[in-house]
């Protein structure tokens, strides 16, 4: 069934949802916090009850709060038409947060689909989804989600517009930090809400055209959000202001992620941005990366 133009501009219904400090450290552990030092400092993101660590909340985590995919019964994606969801893969994603997260909250997302484009051999459906605080309506984040859909493209419809790739300077990162997931990390974060088989089914990999189950491309967001947190933010989740990143290659739970980081040069106290690649090993799997931070 062809991608239906209508839907461009649908809204779902606004969506209640809550968290608390537990959905907080299981998306910490999630995204590999604590890992390699259990007792070191990332507690405060992993527990509630440590002597002199407050509980905070990774940034990052607005991804799988409020429907950020615009996921749900009353999903704008609904009005897309029907579609082989193995065929769609998540191409790039990108967080505002508007002020602080906090670690327990009750809030209110509308999701909208703001762009729809033909991409010849894809569909590319752009959905933003804005979160506010239930109480007094004050926005809290902001997520935009580019969705690629394989083989719904080719019925002649605007391309839409180009983003150059990011080339890094000609000089040596200012910082990489390296993470290594776990064999398990994809049953692990699943239980932040993402449920989709194709990264924990060997035959509903296969469907989507992958020898065995994909790391979720969120996750490795996570990872990468965490390292640029700790080396860029100074483990300051309140200078982290946002983060865009495009999704190249697939990660394999187990591969080892290598975050580079390359530092502007905007004035100390002002909004600054640095940019990042992530790889595995020779493989860049998340490119066009960005942090917009408090310098």
């Amino acid at each position: 069934m062809p991608i239906n133009l209508d839907s461009l501009g649908v809204s779902s219904p606004p969506v209640k949802s809550r968290w608390s400090a537990k959905d907080c450290m299981l998306y910490a552990l999630g995204v590999g916090a604590g890992m390699d030092d259990p007792t070191g400092f990332e507690l405060e993101f992993t527990t509630e009850n440590s002597m002199d660590a407050t509980l905070k909340a990774l940034p990052t985590m607005v991804v799988v709060l409020g429907g950020a995919l615009g996921g749900g019964p009353d999903s704008p994606l609904r009005r897309l038409g029907s579609f082989n969801p193995a065929m769609l893969v998540h191409g790039e994603h990108r967080i505002v947060l508007h002020r602080p997260l906090p670690t327990e909250a009750e809030a209110l997302s509308t999701s909208t689909i703001t762009g729809l484009y033909d991409k010849g051999k894809a569909a590319l459906v752009v959905v933003t989804s804005l979160t506010v605080d239930a109480g007094d309506g004050r926005p809290l984040f902001t997520n935009e989600a580019l969705l690629f859909i394989r083989g719904e493209g080719g019925w002649g419809g605007d391309r839409g517009p180009s983003t150059p790739s990011f080339v890094p300077p000609e000089r040596s990162p200012d910082c990489v930090t390296s993470y290594q997931t776990r064999p398990d990390q994809a049953l692990l974060y699943r239980l932040n809400g993402d449920r989709n088989p194709l990264h924990s089914d060997l035959r509903f990999a296969a469907l989507g055209g992958f020898d065995r189950p994909i790391l979720h491309g969120l996750c490795t967001y996570g990872f990468t959000g965490r390292a640029l947190l700790h080396a860029v933010c100074d483990s300051d989740p309140d200078r982290f202001l946002g983060m865009n990143g495009r999704f190249s290659a697939p990660v394999y739970p187990g591969e080892r992620l290598d975050v580079r980081i390359w530092l502007g040069a905007d004035g100390a106290g002002e909004a600054r941005a640095a940019h990042f690649q992530t790889w595995v090993g020779d493989r860049l799997v998340l490119t066009n990366g960005e942090l917009t931070y408090v310098g």
